[in-house]
């Protein structure tokens, strides 16, 4: 089976560091309905993150490839070796 094309763990990580450092602290001192709205996006998030985890260790365990891609433009040639998820 071909690899199953995933994002790279650091999109996730990227985007939460954003949110958790910046967004956050640009909206501190704004309503806490904005506060509120960034950690349900920082939630929302994480969870994915999770998901996609459970994805990759069912790939794993049917031992099919997963191909982590840093972008659209450039698929990634890094395959994970079936039952080995790899750090992105």
């Amino acid at each position: 089976m071909e690899p199953i094309p995933l994002p790279s763990h650091i999109h996730y990580e990227l985007l939460l560091q954003i949110l958790e450092r910046q967004t956050m602290a640009a909206v501190r001192g704004n309503s806490t309905t904005y506060q509120d709205q960034v950690h349900n996006v920082i939630i929302a998030l994480r969870k994915a993150m999770s998901q996609q985890k459970q994805l990759e260790e069912h790939l794993g365990r049917a031992k099919i490839p997963v191909d982590y891609r840093w972008s659209l433009n450039n698929p990634s040639s890094n395959h994970a070796a079936p039952g080995s998820i790899s750090s992105p």
